[in-house]
């Protein structure tokens, strides 16, 4: 178990450059390995021209090729002041019966800008077993990865376009108690409990109030009793919906206040 100070690292314009590129690098060879000097290279050119983190999650390293994750994408997204998404069905290439689904989303950098254009399909022979049953979020999600690569000029593919059944992202900065144990493998893969702590730190979240949320989200009366799976779900709506709609998710953390606590979050 490590313990890192990551303020620095998520947002490069507001740290030293050198610095995010060095620790990006140093904390990429903890997790993968020794890495070859071309893909050391591509990272330290992806923190200095996007300001992507290893340790937030923001890319990972499959197969020898570095991808960038939705979440990665959204945080991008916010850091520059995107100013919307709108996302469709493509009613004409969508067939519920067979599970195929088809998105066209719309990125706007600004309230003057004209959008940018990406669309994401999926069915069951393109995605991961894991994400069975769920085609149609993977293919809203390819559709709004595909508009924000080509908003931002990230010429990386992305790991829910590819459908990887295994993301590697890194190790967060601190832990949060009482969630299920989470086994310890060599193969660079977080524990959960790390990933939700990120996302608490931050977007200066109650952490209380967090896990009760999880709770409640994952069907369970104790976080302890849910699954890996219910728990990874639940960190990937947290992300999104901190990016996507922040009040929204402080007014619904605070309902699960106290009176003399609300507002905590």
């Amino acid at each position: 178990m490590y313990t890192y100070n990551i303020s620095y690292i998520y947002n490069t314009r507001e740290g030293n450059t050198m610095n995010a590129i060095s620790t990006n690098v140093r904390f990429a060879r903890k997790i993968w390995g020794k890495l070859p000097p071309p893909s050391v290279q591509s990272l330290r050119k992806l923190t200095r021209e996007h300001g992507l983190s290893v340790l937030a999650g923001d890319i990972s390293y499959v197969d020898g090729k570095w991808y960038v994750t939705h979440s990665g994408l959204l945080c991008l997204a916010r850091r520059n002041g995107c100013a919307g998404i709108n996302v469709s069905p493509l009613s004409k290439f969508c067939d519920p019966a067979s599970s195929r689904w088809a998105f066209k989303a719309t990125v706007y950098k600004s309230r003057v800008c004209k959008g940018f254009v990406g669309h994401g399909d999926a069915d069951p022979s393109n995605v991961s077993p894991l994400v069975r049953g769920a085609e149609m979020r993977v293919a809203e999600t390819r559709a709004v990865n595909r508009a924000l690569r080509k908003a931002y000029g990230i010429g990386l593919c992305s790991v829910e376009e590819i459908g990887a059944s295994a993301v590697r992202a890194a190790p967060a900065a601190c832990t949060v108690r009482k969630l299920p144990p989470q086994p310890a493998n060599g193969n660079g893969q977080p524990k959960l409990r790390d990933q939700l702590c990120l996302l608490i730190r931050q977007n200066h979240l109650d952490a209380s109030l967090v896990k009760q949320y999880a709770a409640e989200f994952c069907g369970t009366k104790d976080l302890r009793q849910a699954t890996r799976e219910q728990i990874q779900s639940f960190i990937t709506h947290l992300a999104e919906l901190a990016a996507k709609d922040r009040e929204g998710l402080l007014c619904k953390l605070n309902s699960y206040a106290s009176p003399g606590t609300a507002g905590a979050a």
